[in-house]
C-alpha cells in the first residue's frame, strides 16, 4: 500500500512538472500557481500542496525536471560518438532542433526562464545559472576534446568559440519565438559550421551546408 502511494505521488509529480515546464517556457515561471495547476488538471490542492510545499519549490522542481528534458533530448543522444570537430556539430544540431521542434512551446527553456530571472538573485536565479553554466562548459568541454583529439587546431580557444556557437544558437531561438520564423536556424547553424570548418583541422568532415529546419 505505501509503495503504491508513493507510485501514485510520483506520477502526479510527473503530471505537474509536464505541465509546468509548458506553462514556464510561454508565460515564466511567475505564472506558475499551485491551486491553479491542480484545479487545470483535475487533482486535489493538498495533494498538489503535499507534494511541492510553495511556489518556489515548485519552480525549483520545474527548473531541475527541465534539466533532465534538455539532457535527454541534447546531451544523451551523443554519449557513443567520439569526440572531434563533428560531435561537436552534432550538439549543436540537436539543440537547435530541440527549439526548432519546440520541445518546450515558448522555445528554449532556460533562456525564457534566465531572462525573467537574471536580475531577481534568489534560489530559482541560482538554479538557472547552474543549468546555464553548466551548459556553457559541455559546450567548451565538447570543443576541447576535439581540439585534443586533433580535429580541432591545438590554438582554438575552447571557451571563446562556445561562447560564439551558444550566441548564435540563442539568437535562433529568439527570433525563431519572436517572429515565428524557422529560417533563422539555418542561419545560425551555417554560421556554426563556418565557425567549426575554419578551426577544424579536416574540415572536409563537417557537413557544408546545414540541414533544413521547420517546426513539426
Amino acid at each position: 500500500m505505501t509503495d503504491g502511494r508513493v507510485e501514485r505521488g510520483n506520477q502526479t509529480r510527473r503530471l505537474v512538472l509536464d505541465r509546468t515546464m509548458k506553462i514556464a517556457s510561454v508565460e515564466g515561471l511567475e505564472g506558475l500557481s499551485l491551486g491553479k495547476l491542480a484545479t487545470e488538471l483535475g487533482l486535489s490542492k493538498s495533494g498538489v500542496f503535499a507534494l511541492f510545499g510553495s511556489k518556489e519549490d515548485l519552480q525549483l522542481a520545474t527548473v531541475r525536471a527541465a534539466v533532465e528534458v534538455f539532457v535527454d533530448r541534447v546531451v544523451r543522444p551523443l554519449r557513443e560518438e567520439a569526440p572531434g570537430a563533428l560531435r561537436v556539430w552534432r550538439l549543436c544540431e540537436l539543440w537547435l532542433e530541440y527549439s526548432d521542434r519546440r520541445v518546450f512551446p515558448g522555445g528554449c527553456f532556460f533562456y525564457s526562464v534566465a531572462a525573467e530571472f537574471d536580475a531577481r538573485p534568489g534560489p530559482v536565479h541560482d538554479e538557472i545559472a547552474k543549468a546555464r553554466r553548466d551548459w556553457l562548459a559541455a559546450v567548451e568541454r565538447q570543443v576541447d576534446l576535439a581540439r585534443q583529439a586533433g580535429s580541432l587546431r591545438e590554438d582554438t580557444d575552447a571557451g571563446q568559440l562556445a561562447f560564439e556557437i551558444i550566441a548564435l544558437m540563442e539568437l535562433a531561438n529568439a527570433e525563431s519565438v519572436l517572429h515565428d520564423d524557422a529560417a533563422v536556424y539555418r542561419r545560425a547553424a551555417t554560421g556554426i559550421l563556418n565557425r567549426l570548418r575554419a578551426a577544424a583541422t579536416a574540415p572536409d568532415e563537417l557537413p557544408v551546408r546545414p540541414p533544413s529546419f521547420g517546426a513539426v
